[in-house]
């Protein structure tokens, strides 16, 4: 059975730091591109950052810069480290995976998703 479930998420300050981590489970990890996606209220799922096993990454223009994905081949996880959190970043955010190599943006090209964590930036 296909798993990916994040933690880390929470409230916190503006300007402050949390640490999101996806745990994977059921698939060959190497083959898969993972990505971080986030949903506020009232609005689209949309592209946060994405890893491949080569660890080519990507980043949306909004957190580049505060942002930083790492991926663990050997145990399965990737990682998102968010700095400088603003009130905006304030969302749903969920881990999902993508057979193949390449970074992906859309939502709709990714296969398998995790449940999602809350992340709160107070101001």
């Amino acid at each position: 059975e296909v798993q990916l479930v994040e933690s880390g998420g929470g409230l916190v300050q503006a300007g402050g730091s949390l640490r999101l981590s996806c745990a994977t489970s059921g698939f060959f990890f190497d083959d898969y591109a993972i990505g971080w996606f986030r949903q506020a209220p009232g609005k689209e799922r949309e592209f946060v950052a994405a890893s491949t096993w080569s660890d080519n990454t990507s980043y949306a223009d909004s957190v580049k810069g505060r942002f930083t994905i790492s991926r663990d081949n050997a145990k399965n996880t990737v990682d998102l480290q968010m700095n400088s959190l603003k009130p905006e970043d304030t969302a749903v955010y969920y881990c999902a995976a993508t057979l193949g190599k390449t970074i992906l943006i859309l939502p709709t090209a990714y296969n398998y998703w995790g449940q999602g964590t809350q992340v709160t930036v107070s101001s």
